[in-house]
């Protein structure tokens, strides 16, 4: 998080520079914020310290340079006597947080009524806990700023929406065990991360299985695998391994990635054991 040159938090994000869509909509955000304050007759000076921010973030929002956070929308409607008019706006700049690219797979995500995932050596993100996610994207490299890995953390956070849904898709996951293994963020964040994880695996369209490091060469040797299924009966999948990575939705292509996932599902231990798994080693921690 950047601090604006008053001192104060500067509550707002920075624009995905590949997001031409979102760079339109905050644009016209911020144009109707820049006539919500002239029609109120404040200066941007005066606007920023009657809603707790320095004059060059105001100016950065109006601009379309920066996305305000909700706080900063809920003092300007307050402020600006908007009667909820201006708080609306939350709805807009909620969405273009995210980049663009998270977007789309949350989009997707959000549509499919059937979703199977295999994953390697890191647990998938629908999975993770915030300080798991967080821990993750700190260690990046190149590492990224701290405005950056909390706008990764909130996306991967708001994705898992997907669980919560009415109707619910059936969701299913196969792990290596090695991926639950590994103490990211510290034992703390460890325990809390395999819990949440005994909790996912508690719902009903959920399924969670853990495939043993004791197995021999399988299906899912050459990389991870995403398959999800729409309500049209159409599909989307990829795989690290195939295909040179990229999403297709080929029946032909799409057969051949779903023969593997039912295969590595056949050779991972069952849901219920796989329970056992996490419990195990959540009593060794």
């Amino acid at each position: 998080m950047s601090v604006d040159r008053d001192g104060t938090d500067d509550a707002g994000w920075d624009v995905d520079p590949e997001d031409e869509q979102g760079a339109a909509v905050l644009a016209a955000l911020g144009r109707q914020l820049r006539a919500w304050r002239e029609t109120a007759g404040l200066r941007t000076a005066e606007f920023g310290t009657a809603i707790g921010y320095g004059e060059d973030l105001v100016r950065k929002v109006e601009a379309g340079k920066r996305i305000p956070r909700p706080e900063y929308l809920d003092r300007a409607d307050e402020v600006l006597r908007a009667g909820g008019r201006i708080a609306a706006m939350k709805t807009d700049a909620e969405q273009i947080r995210y980049p663009k690219k998270i977007r789309a797979l949350a989009k997707l995500e959000g549509r499919a009524v059937e979703i199977g995932v295999y994953s390697t050596h890191v647990i998938h993100g629908l999975l993770q806990t915030p300080e798991h996610a967080r821990a993750l994207f700190e260690m990046r490299q190149p590492s990224y700023s701290e405005d950056e890995v909390e706008r990764y953390t909130a996306a991967r956070m708001a994705r898992q929406s997907v669980f919560h849904r009415t109707p619910a898709p059936a969701i299913s996951f196969v792990h290596e065990a090695s991926a639950l293994c590994r103490p990211i963020g510290g034992t703390t964040v460890w325990r809390r991360q395999l819990e949440h994880l005994l909790e996912l695996a508690q719902l009903r369209n959920v399924a969670l299985q853990i495939m043993p490091t004791s197995r021999e060469a399988h299906a899912g040797m050459d990389g991870g695998i995403e398959i999800l299924k729409f309500g049209d009966g159409t599909a989307v999948g990829r795989s690290e391994g195939a295909f040179n990575g990229r999403p297709v939705s080929d029946p032909k292509q799409l057969r051949i990635l779903e023969l593997r996932y039912g295969i590595i599902r056949a050779e991972a231990l069952t849901p219920r054991e796989s329970l056992g798994f996490v419990k195990e080693l959540l009593g060794e921690t």
